[in-house]
């Protein structure tokens, strides 16, 4: 199904452009039909505004600018969040060396290439949404125009909140304006009220089910405004929408939602777009195109792994420290809500500066097993490949520490099923990258409950996150004599909660260690009002450590929450539309 759906976009491309280009093969050549007019009445029909809308969804991938401009966020959410750094060498794309330093300037061309795709994401939907006003080919049936219309604003308002979370005022354009209108759009509004527009519409008009896995449906569309009005604070209508979710929603296949009761499994492609997946960048393999591959973390692969490894290249991404530390847990399984897990007598042993070919035992104290399916680790299972063999995987650990990326990492037993090797690496992969899923929607519903619920419904929200992480099948066990790889610890909290402050911080640090790496630690550190303080510990402390990449870096606050505006929008608009944000 994954396949036939990346496939639909190209035979719709490639029939619109047959369309034109045997038209132009008739008798009556010479009387040309004005191009605007052709092309919108080609695109106007059912296919060309399907073949438009799936121009939409196929953005979500990031492929028109590689590497730093997915969804998945993992260096603007993940690497500013100070769960993992750059990683490989300080050389290899040094564009994201001031970023990871919150040093990044107006003239960086990483925020650029963010704004640049996000925008593309807009205008696409813009088209579709104009050309379906114009329409009047018969097979379009007002169910049709429903539905292209409600995904289309649905997909607006997640590039425009995108724009929002990473920028702050962004100019908000829409379908009815002319571009002479649109680029005279000022930056001086907050669009909030514009991207809840959008998702309230698409919760009205789309269906509850789609046909096809990958199309937004009335529930995502539910969990994203939510999501948005939690940014805002607007804890009681987030908390409604939660609710209904937890207690109605279905995915694609007209299931319940639900946890999967096996955490590795939410990053196989063998069991993707199931009860836990809300919403998803869907990802193909051998199709005979890379395009439709998950492209997003084809260089966060361990360095230099060859035959052993996943892919060879290119050890980006690399987990922090810090990240690594925070699984630590004390002897009844709960994390060190204290933040004594980066002290010295709690900090997770490793192999800093220890060679591949010197001895080296891993750490024996009690962690969380989420550890191992999140953080790559010398003398641990890395996934079915060989144990992690430390150095010799690792490009330059002065710069970028001991440990290698392990979620979005294909398995030695998908090789070439889920993977293909067709281009200049093995690593384009068939891996889903999960934008919503249901323990986000828990966790995020956990934090409207301590606000304005139940402090305690709170804390069951939370234990139905960690119960799935202490299910047995959650656990790596592959050392050869059989037993744990790890000293897996991990309980629930069994003690009702009733103070607000320590059930936040609990609640903090759960979507810290369940969705790590997934591109959301920076975003919630700054709706918090705590990114400042975080981050400039985590600084600190890794910098300590990694003093030629992090050494002497410092969040500003009041200025490096959002990134600036590009400086070329700015050339181009000018800076009476454009205001630069505050402190660049």
């Amino acid at each position: 199904m994954k396949k036939l759906t990346k496939s639909i976009l190209v035979l719709a491309v490639f029939a619109v452009m047959a369309n034109i280009i045997f038209s132009a093969c008739k008798k009556d050549f010479l009387e040309v039909t004005p191009t605007a007019s052709a092309t919108e009445s080609v695109l106007g029909s059912k296919k060309g505004l399907d073949g438009l809308l799936i121009g939409c969804y196929s953005v979500l991938t990031g492929r028109d600018i590689l590497f730093f401009s997915g969804f998945g966020n993992w260096v603007h959410g993940s690497i500013l969040g100070g769960e993992a750094n750059k990683g490989t060498n300080g050389g290899d794309q040094a564009v994201v060396n001031p970023v990871q330093r919150f040093e990044t300037l107006p003239n960086n061309d990483l925020p650029s290439q963010k704004w640049n795709m996000c925008y593309e994401g807009v205008s696409r939907c813009n088209q579709v949404l104009r050309v379906l006003n114009n329409t009047t080919d018969p097979t379009v049936t007002d169910a049709d125009k429903t539905r292209i219309r409600g995904e289309a604003r649905f997909l607006r308002g997640f590039y425009y909140f995108e724009l929002r979370r990473l920028f702050g005022k962004v100019p908000f354009v829409d379908e009815n304006m002319a571009p002479d209108e649109a680029t005279k759009v000022r930056n001086d509004v907050d669009i909030y009220g514009s991207i809840e527009a959008d998702f309230q519409f698409a919760i009205d008009n789309l269906p509850e089910t789609q046909p096809a896995v990958g199309r937004a449906n009335s529930w995502a569309a539910k969990a994203f405004l939510a999501k948005v009005h939690l940014y805002q604070q607007h804890y009681a209508e987030a908390k409604s929408l939660f609710d209904d979710i937890i207690a109605n929603g279905k995915n694609a296949g007209g299931l319940k939602y639900s946890l999967t009761s096996s955490y590795p499994d939410i990053f196989k492609p063998e069991f993707e777009n199931n009860g836990e997946s809300i919403f998803a960048v869907q990802a193909a393999v051998n199709t005979g195109s890379t395009a439709n591959a998950n492209g997003e973390h084809v260089l966060n692969f361990p360095y230099n792994s060859g035959s052993d490894g996943p892919a060879g290249c290119c050890g980006f991404f690399q987990p922090s420290f810090d990240l690594a530390n925070s699984f630590r847990t004390n002897d009844n399984g709960l994390p060190l809500l204290d933040g004594s897990y980066n002290n010295a007598t709690n900090e997770l042993k490793n192999d800093f500066g220890v060679k591949s070919a010197d001895p080296f035992s891993p750490d024996a104290g009690t962690v969380d097993p989420r550890l191992d399916h999140s953080v790559g680790r010398r003398g641990i299972p890395y996934l079915d490949w060989i144990n992690h063999p430390g150095d010799n995987w690792i490009r330059d650990q002065a710069y970028a520490g001991p440990y290698s990326p392990k979620k979005f990492v294909f398995y030695k037993g998908t090789l070439s099923t889920f993977t293909d090797g067709s281009s200049w690496t093995r690593g384009w992969t068939a891996i889903n990258q999960p934008l919503m899923r249901y323990a986000d929607v828990l966790l995020m519903a956990a934090e409207c409950e301590i606000e304005v619920g139940s402090v305690d419904k709170a804390r069951d929200y939370v234990n139905q996150v960690r119960a799935r992480a202490a299910n047995p099948a959650s656990y790596v066990k592959k050392l050869t004599d059989g037993s744990n790889a790890a000293n897996y610890t991990i309980g629930l909290y069994n003690t009702p909660w009733s103070d607000k402050d320590a059930a936040r911080t609990a609640v903090r640090m759960e979507r810290k260690l369940e969705l790590s790496g997934e591109g959301h630690r920076f975003f919630d550190l700054v709706r918090w009002g705590i990114a400042d303080q975080v981050l400039d510990a985590y600084l600190q402390y890794e910098g300590g450590k990694l003093p030629t990449s992090l050494g002497g870096a410092q969040f500003t606050a009041g200025k490096t929450e959002v990134y600036p505006i590009p400086q070329s929008q700015i050339d181009i608009q000018g800076t009476d539309v454009l205001k630069q944000n505050p402190g660049y």
